[in-house]
């Protein structure tokens, strides 16, 4: 039987806001955010040692925790403050040529299709937004309508494995297997999948992947790893050339002494993996999350039927889990947002996605069934009282 009151009284949030936005920056329980004041602490009380000397060890010993769980080798990952930041590494090294096309989906997160498009523009190159109809079908169909958007000019895909607008888990084993066989390098957004959904990089064969620990995994923000195939870390130079360029004493890897000791800053977030798997194992992470997803989903036909709009997906476990966008009619989503959060005290954000508008919520260990009632009371009253919603 899982606690959820005790499990709640591990987090640091207010307790005054109905919290339904983890999806966007996550929540770090108190024994990882302990474990991250603790090296912050080391490093200031010995900042040579820590930097110069024993930081390398320290990270070394994080990546193995860190490859240990998503299956892939240690020596293959590096740490990188955010995912945008990873995909920047790739994208600008990736030598586009004019005529070249990466082909992606029409529901990437934007940070990500603002890089693609300045390294596209820059090369000649052409970033493809492959549209998805949604309604989502099936699999098979979804899969289908992706590769119309192949060509021979196509060097590369770039997808992620769970979107953040639409909140919808794409098929990317399947889509990478496919690649695979058209020559195609494959490159994925894992933003939202460690420790969402299980993640095996050694079945999934992707060339390339990022993916965050501070969402779904619940380091302190700032924390999030690139993952890049042996055979293909030489083609990509680091965002910032250090002391690991020409080391005087180099590694065994360059691929870890170019993109891992990047001049003077505090990595105490990295440092906290260890401790944030060690967290969801005590705690019995795969019930607990397997009970969220399950509320989740219960209760995402209750919004629609309130906003009198369709479900995005099928309601199952294969595109649905803890993060959830109901389509939501609205011409002022950014004042819907603010709106909830200061009038009802509700963080949730209500996200466009080109024409398109979403109130996602996600749901965590330390939410209730009380606080998606609350969120439908909230909803029910403004649609009574002011014309922020359309029905």
């Amino acid at each position: 039987m899982i606690d959820f009151p005790k499990l709640k009284s591990q987090f640091l949030l207010n307790p005054d806001i109905t919290y339904l936005n983890f999806g966007s920056f996550g929540a770090c329980p108190k024994p990882v955010f302990e474990d991250y004041q603790k090296w912050q602490l080391l490093l200031e009380s010995e900042p040579c040692q820590f930097i110069a000397v024993n930081g390398i060890k320290y990270l070394q010993h994080s990546r193995e925790a860190l490859a240990a769980f998503i299956n892939c080798n240690a020596d293959d990952l590096v740490y990188t403050t955010n995912p945008t930041y990873a995909i920047n590494i790739i994208a600008k090294s990736l030598n586009l040529e004019s005529g070249d096309e990466i082909l992606a989906t029409n529901i990437e997160y934007g940070a990500m299709d603002r890089t693609w498009d300045y390294y596209c523009a820059k090369s000649g190159a052409r970033y493809v937004r492959q549209h998805i109809s949604l309604p989502v079908k099936s699999k098979e169909e979804l899969i289908a309508e992706f590769w119309k958007g192949h060509t021979s000019k196509t060097k590369a895909i770039f997808i992620s494995q769970i979107t953040s607008s639409t909140a919808l888990c794409l098929p990317v084993k399947e889509i990478c297997e496919i690649a695979k066989q058209k020559g195609l390098l494959t490159i994925v957004d894992g933003a939202h999948v460690p420790g969402h959904i299980p993640l095996d990089l050694a079945e999934l064969s992707a060339d390339i992947y990022t993916g965050a620990c501070h969402k779904w995994m619940m380091t302190p923000k700032g924390c999030s790893f690139l993952y890049i195939k042996r055979e293909l870390q030489h083609l990509f130079d680091p965002l910032i050339i250090s002391w690991g360029y020409k080391a005087a004493a180099p590694s065994h890897s360059k691929f870890l002494d170019y993109h891992q000791m990047q001049g003077t800053r505090d990595f105490s977030a990295f440092l906290t993996v260890p401790k944030s798997i060690e967290f969801m194992q005590k705690n019995n992470w795969t019930d607990v999350s397997a009970a969220c997803k399950e509320i989740a989903r219960d209760n995402y036909k209750r919004f629609c039927d309130l906003l009198g709009t369709a479900a995005l997906y099928p309601l199952n476990d294969d595109f649905l889990l803890q993060i959830c966008s109901v389509p939501i009619k609205t011409v002022q989503p950014e004042k819907l947002q603010r709106h909830l959060f200061e009038n009802y005290k509700i963080e949730i954000p209500v996200m466009r996605q080109e024409k398109n508008t979403y109130l996602r919520y996600s749901f965590n260990a330390f939410n209730t069934q009380d606080d998606l009632d609350k969120l439908h009371s909230a909803l029910q009253d403004i649609m009574r009282k002011t014309d922020l919603i359309q029905v």
